[in-house]
């Protein structure tokens, strides 16, 4: 009788990083679910703790949405790393240039093979400071947009930019690719197989790289 009442008696809840759980738990809700699905409460229930909780580690949603987006980009980061570990040796100009296709391509893999934490991964971040949070960093140690600032400052060594010229080449390309990869995951591009879209993707990149050429 002792051990049925010692049952009944509620105990704290005791998890070795609560945080992690609730941010491994974040990451499921979005890739099944995209943004939308992204809620504290939501996240509570799957990592099977109470709301209160939760608070201790995440004051808001907004809070949530933003460690969750960190988690994504370094996602981004490794696959844009992958297609960079591809490049094959060639003179300096022409790996230069397989590197920037490879960050506007491994960009655009994350996006289709996770749409739903690509959208957390743009939307979780509020200011450009943000890309380049520890959180969010790959196996190189940099993040989704540093390896782009890395890609277009080796054309700049190379002279083939003007360094005034570099953040407006990195914004260029960036936009142009998320611009793709938002119709291949959320627009009408959407209702092509994904070979098609493979392919319409390295012909986006490469007539995107092909034009920062003089």
């Amino acid at each position: 009788m002792l051990d049925l009442v010692q049952d009944a008696i509620p105990r704290p809840y005791h998890h070795g990083d609560l945080r992690a759980a609730l941010v491994r738990a974040g990451v499921e809700l979005a890739r099944e679910g995209g943004l939308a699905a992204l809620t504290l409460r939501a996240a509570t229930r799957r990592a099977g703790v109470s709301a209160g909780a939760a608070y201790r580690h995440f004051t808001s949603h907004e809070d949530l949405t933003f460690a969750v987006g960190a988690v994504a980009l370094s996602d981004m980061a490794r696959s844009i790393e992958r297609r960079q570990a591809e490049v094959v040796s060639g003179n300096d100009l022409e790996r230069a240039l397989a590197m920037l296709r490879a960050v506007g391509l491994g960009y655009i893999d994350y996006a289709l093979d996770d749409p739903g934490n690509f959208e957390v991964a743009m939307f979780g971040l509020f200011t450009l400071a943000h890309t380049s949070l520890e959180p969010a960093r790959g196996d190189r140690g940099l993040t989704p947009y540093e390896l782009l600032v890395d890609a277009v400052t080796h054309l700049v060594a190379l002279d083939v930019l003007k360094a005034e010229q570099s953040f407006t080449v990195a914004i260029t390309c960036w936009s142009t690719v998320h611009g793709f990869a938002t119709l291949a995951t959320r627009g009408p591009l959407r209702e092509l197989p994904r070979e098609a879209l493979d392919e319409q993707a390295d012909d986006v990149v490469r007539t995107l790289v092909a034009g920062l050429l003089p």
